[in-house]
């Protein structure tokens, strides 16, 4: 597995990053499609062989379940020293004033927390779930930086917002001399490019390395078009549906693309939607998902596939714009 530093820092991350929303009991998830602790576990201690060392996962996966597993099996399967944890804050953890968001009092709480449940003294990469509209930045960004001086957490990142935010966000800590963002965890794949329009050139002028949440749209770029609701998952993911239905004709004409791109090929279509996204200048590691051994070793096959010009036309040609989601 190829290792890459994040950004402009000199945090070294495979080039592929363990998704572990997929891993919380349904009843706590509130989806039939996620994993137990005890099915979950085997597919951390695989992307490990596999030379995977950078986990994803968030406080509010699983009400924290995820959390759990992913300290549990990284505390069996590795050494802490070895791995690359992180995790993210914003999303309403429970019932009450003060329980949501990024307020100073909410991150002190949220991180100490996560910790906790992660069984271990310090996050790698801390990352805003969502930009907060009802605190000011300034604050947030104080906050953060106490983190990383009390040794809580080792580098700071972002996750989908709009670019002048991020902009603003990185010039204010600049301004401050508090620890800035290396990394953004954005919504990209080839159903959903919006973030083409600005992020990811600032990004890339910014040295921020660029970690795709959903690279594969949800499943929608992994199998033809007809084969939709074939898992369980896809048959029941709701907020696929919000994120992927609005331009659905042309959605289907960029999968046809890539089922085409990918017979052509010989690869299986995940490899050629993740290929696409790896060969982005600022993309330092998209993050994937991953219920079986195959999905896995199909994803780290993708870090040695390289796409030609005709092939990235093909896949490019049949996409529209989309509305903008998930910055609100």
């Amino acid at each position: 597995m190829k290792m890459v530093k994040l950004g402009r820092s000199g945090l070294e991350v495979s080039a592929l990053c363990l998704g572990c929303m997929t891993y919380g009991a349904p009843e706590r998830s509130g989806h039939a499609w996620t994993l137990d602790e005890q099915q979950s576990r085997p597919f951390i201690q695989k992307a490990l062989e596999l030379g995977i060392n950078f986990f994803d996962t968030a406080n509010a996966y699983s009400k924290g379940h995820s959390e759990e597993i992913l300290g549990r099996a990284l505390r069996d399967f590795a050494r802490r020293e070895d791995v690359v944890i992180t995790s993210k804050v914003f999303n309403p953890m429970r019932q009450g004033a003060n329980s949501q968001g990024l307020s100073r009092k909410a991150i002190m709480t949220e991180i100490d927390a996560s910790l906790r449940r992660l069984n271990t003294d310090y996050i790698d990469l801390y990352q805003i779930h969502r930009w907060d509209y009802n605190t000011p930045l300034e604050e947030t960004l104080e906050a953060l930086h106490d983190l990383v001086k009390m040794g809580k957490v080792r580098y700071l990142g972002a996750s989908s917002m709009y670019a002048w935010q991020f902009c603003k966000a990185l010039h204010v800590a600049r301004e401050h001399g508090w620890t800035p963002f290396i990394a953004m965890q954005n919504h990209l794949n080839l159903l959903y490019r919006e973030e083409e329009r600005e992020m990811m050139g600032l990004c890339q002028a910014e040295g921020v390395g660029v970690t795709p949440w959903s690279p594969l749209a949800r499943g929608r770029l992994t199998r033809p078009w007809q084969q939709m609701a074939a898992t369980a998952r896809g048959a029941t993911d709701a907020y696929a549906r919000f994120l992927y239905t609005a331009s659905e004709q042309a959605d289907r004409d960029v999968i046809q693309a890539v089922t085409q791109v990918a017979a052509e090929r010989g690869v299986c279509q995940a490899q050629i939607a993740l290929a696409w996204l790896l060969g982005k200048p600022a993309v330092a590691a998209p993050i994937v998902g991953a219920t079986s051994f195959q999905q896995l070793e199909d994803a780290v096959g993708a870090t040695e596939l390289t796409l030609t010009p005709d092939d990235i036309a093909a896949l490019e040609a049949p996409y529209i714009p989309h509305a903008v989601v998930e910055h609100t």
